[in-house]
């Protein structure tokens, strides 16, 4: 298994999103919520944030954690996309 390449500005969806979490966060949270998802709190259970850590430390923790859930991805709902990249449904 490859790892998954979680550099440069991502965002954790899935598959069948139509929205992008960059442009429309308000559709893309309605979205994701609705279908039962809920990626933001799943990502929140995965990584082990903590307000003490500093910037650079927490972003590491997301990073850790959204390639942690892309490994896992058993039934194939995550992907990553990046900022200015188009949405594919």
């Amino acid at each position: 298994m490859t790892t998954p390449d979680v550099s440069g500005d991502i965002m954790l969806t899935t598959m069948d999103n139509p929205w992008s979490p960059f442009e429309n966060w308000a559709e893309w949270y309605a979205w994701d919520q609705v279908h039962g998802y809920d990626t933001p709190g799943y990502l929140a259970r995965v990584s082990n944030f903590s307000s003490d850590l500093s910037a650079d430390d927490q972003e590491r923790v997301l990073r850790s954690a959204i390639q942690e859930i892309l490994q896992l991805n058993v039934r194939g709902v995550y992907k990553v996309i990046r900022r200015g990249e188009a949405v594919k449904v």
